[in-house]
């Protein structure tokens, strides 16, 4: 009996595998007449060859009978998305670049670049490679242009190139280091010195820690920095103590804020966004506006408490107004620049060296892939719960967006399509403003309300959006929105493969907004952001409980998500023909 049934079930897989095509081909010619409705207003986009691995799932699941999720997902695969290039050799990207423009030219289709090779990628983290150099990222971005030719190519350049400058992955990956250095010593220094410690230390912060401490739990990181310069004279312990009740939460906000903005391997580029979520809280809700005022609140104190020290200095010993002047000059000239002005505060980006090859990377790209002729190239500026506007807009600045078409957002993320295209006209309101002589900083941000920042849009805004710059976004993966963890006592990681996520809207050059070129599926859905450790030790993912692909791996439980969870939801029949 037994044996009749595994004969059974072997001839429907069988039987099933066999008619997999006949099966589907309704669905693929759905796909394709809804690709063509619009033809003669919108540019078709080119569908690459899907993965391997995810015909193998189409397979396994028509053959267990599950030929809703079977179409489901094979329509999902054979929608137009992004082609992915990193890693390879110049000679071998310059072979492959060439075959699927070709491919894409020969079926009248513009096909989509996303160029991930930049040195120092996604921080070293899940997506981590790239050129070694500059020379060697040069000569890369060369034969990716000779293989491109004078074929028309739309091209997503080095997704979290911007908004994960390397100055930002030393800052994230600091953080969490220092705050586990600086928690031990805190635990030696405090048995040590018992709590007769912790008492001459309340004495001594004596105004700080009335006015401070309350208000600042929330924000570790401030009162760091303040508890070490208001005792200058005193022993660096009193410093180092006063932050135990303040380090615990550091870990924290910088974990649950960290997504990315999320993308991983080659074809991920947003682990690495997610990084500096740490710094530039990423999580959309609750921490996208308090990130932006607090990094100068926690830095002006830091910086006027040195002057401040500094003063008494030269005053005291000389009782004669006149006396100061003379040892003033040497000092007063770097204050200028440390305190007061806030402007000079920001500007003080001497740039690591990795970071100014970053723009020096990003900078030869533009002009080596513009000059093309038909090439359209879009930078990296984030997402929308990730940089503020005055944040990303000078880096936009500094990468040549100027010489560029435009700017891509949500790349390899989950924010909503309002708030992308909201994000996006604010950017390009800005990037018109400061073309215009403006400052940045000035400039409408996405934490103001709608009606402050449309007050600000009528005043500044260019009335002509043909003069702006356009941008693209990114709705492979946001049909449900971000995710909102649960549990805030871990590092949430909350770009990196977020249960219950998926499609969303379908791309289209057809968008219905003149600052809008395009809705791009530009990370490949079903494919993994990385391990997503969390926070611990691994290898499982605390949140799904399994171990997760690694970077650009085919992802099946992640990958039937998308599809249950589409909104616009996928559609599996054929239409009739009266519609």
């Amino acid at each position: 009996m037994r044996k009749r049934r595994k004969i059974i079930t072997v001839s429907t897989a069988v039987a099933a595998a066999a008619t997999l095509p006949l099966l589907m081909s309704p669905v693929v010619s759905a796909a394709v007449l809804e690709d063509d409705d619009e033809s003669s207003r919108m540019t078709r986009l080119y569908a690459p060859p899907p993965d391997r691995d995810s015909y193998r799932q189409v397979a396994r699941l028509a053959w267990r009978g599950d030929f809703r999720d079977s179409a489901g997902l094979l329509s999902m695969v054979r929608t137009p998305q992004a082609v992915w290039y990193g890693d390879e050799t110049p000679e071998q990207v310059e072979r492959l670049v060439r075959r699927t423009t070709r491919s894409a030219d020969w079926q009248g289709r513009l096909p989509v670049l996303a160029l991930y090779n930049v040195p120092g990628r996604d921080c070293g983290s899940y997506s981590s490679g790239g050129a070694d150099s500059l020379a060697e990222y040069e000569a890369w971005i060369d034969a990716v242009a000779a293989g491109i030719g004078d074929r028309e190519v739309l091209i997503i350049l080095e997704p979290d190139s911007l908004a994960l400058l390397p100055s930002d992955c030393a800052d994230a990956s600091n953080a969490a280091q220092t705050a586990v250095e600086q928690q031990t010593v805190i635990e030696e220094q405090t048995t040590a010195d018992g709590q007769t410690t912790a008492d001459e230390q309340t004495a001594a912060d004596g105004q700080s820690a009335a006015d401070g401490q309350p208000a600042a739990d929330g924000q570790p990181a401030a009162q760091e920095q303040p508890a070490a310069q208001e005792q200058p004279a005193a022993q660096e312990q009193p410093a180092a103590e006063e932050s135990p009740t303040e380090l615990p939460p550091l870990p924290d906000p910088g974990a649950s804020t960290a997504p990315p903005t999320g993308t991983a391997a080659p074809g991920t580029g947003q682990e690495a966004a997610q990084t500096p979520g740490q710094q530039l809280p990423d999580a959309l809700p609750a921490t996208s506006e308090t990130p932006a005022p607090k990094p100068p609140e926690v830095q002006e104190p830091a910086a006027l408490e040195p002057s401040a020290s500094q003063t008494p200095a030269p005053e005291q010993p000389g009782t004669l107004p006149e006396l100061p002047p003379l040892p003033t000059p040497d000092p007063v000239t770097p204050e200028p620049g440390n305190s007061l002005d806030p402007d000079e505060l920001d500007t003080p980006v001497v740039e690591d060296p990795e970071t100014a090859a970053r723009y020096s990377e990003i900078n030869y790209a533009v002009d080596v892939l513009t000059a093309l002729g038909q090439t359209s190239v879009y930078l990296d500026a984030g997402h929308a719960g990730w940089h503020s506007v005055s944040s990303i807009v000078p880096r936009l600045i500094k990468a040549g967006i100027d010489r560029a078409t435009g700017f891509a957002l949500n790349v390899s993320h989950y924010q909503t399509d309002p708030d992308s295209t909201w994000y996006g006209r604010l950017i390009s309101s800005c990037l018109a403003y400061a073309d215009e002589g403006g400052d940045p900083e000035k400039c409408a941000d996405q934490s103001w309300s709608r009606r402050h920042a449309r007050r600000w849009l009528r005043a500044h805004a260019p009335d002509d959006p043909a003069g702006m710059k356009h941008y693209v976004t990114d709705t492979s993966r946001n049909g449900q929105g971000p995710w909102t963890p649960r549990d805030r006592h871990i590092d949430a990681q909350s770009w990196c493969n977020p249960p219950g996520r998926g499609l969303g809207r379908r791309p289209t050059t057809h968008t219905g907004d003149a600052l809008m070129d395009a809705a791009l599926w530009v990370k490949t859905p079903g494919e993994s952001d990385g391990r997503c450790l969390r926070g611990t030790d691994g290898p499982l993912d605390p949140v799904r409980g399994t171990v997760n692909p690694e970077a650009g791996e085919w992802f099946p439980d992640q990958a039937l998500e998308l599809v249950r969870y589409a909104d616009p939801a996928v559609k599996v029949f054929r239409r009739t023909a009266g519609r």
